[in-house]
């Protein structure tokens, strides 16, 4: 919650911040890689994000979706992100201005 000003008085603003969705291949045993990605994910962006979710797939789907909007599809990409590659994809879209640090930062 978040208070705006509105001339004499303050407003309550309420900002709504995104869900984080994992969907992976049940078929293929990727939960794990799936459960390590999303505790990063929770990591770093624990007061960003609103939950993360886990869905099962079959088919060989991996996918990651932020708000809705896949960001990630290893259909489309042909393999599965880096995971320094991710976060910078997820902070993008949800914290374009917090820093990730030293050991995330994208090379120039």
């Amino acid at each position: 919650m978040r208070f705006l000003p509105a001339g004499d008085i303050f407003q309550t603003v309420m900002v709504r911040r995104p869900q984080v969705e994992i969907k992976y291949c049940t078929q293929c045993r990727w939960l794990l890689r799936a459960a390590w990605m999303a505790q990063e994910l929770l990591t770093t962006f624990q007061d960003e994000i609103s939950e993360l979710v886990l869905i099962p797939g079959t088919g060989g789907v991996f996918e990651v979706r932020v708000a809705g909007e896949t960001i990630w599809s290893r259909a489309e990409q042909g393999r599965f992100p880096d995971i320094k590659e991710l976060k910078q994809l997820v902070l993008d879209r949800i914290a374009p201005a917090k820093d990730l640090g030293h050991s995330e930062r994208q090379q120039q």
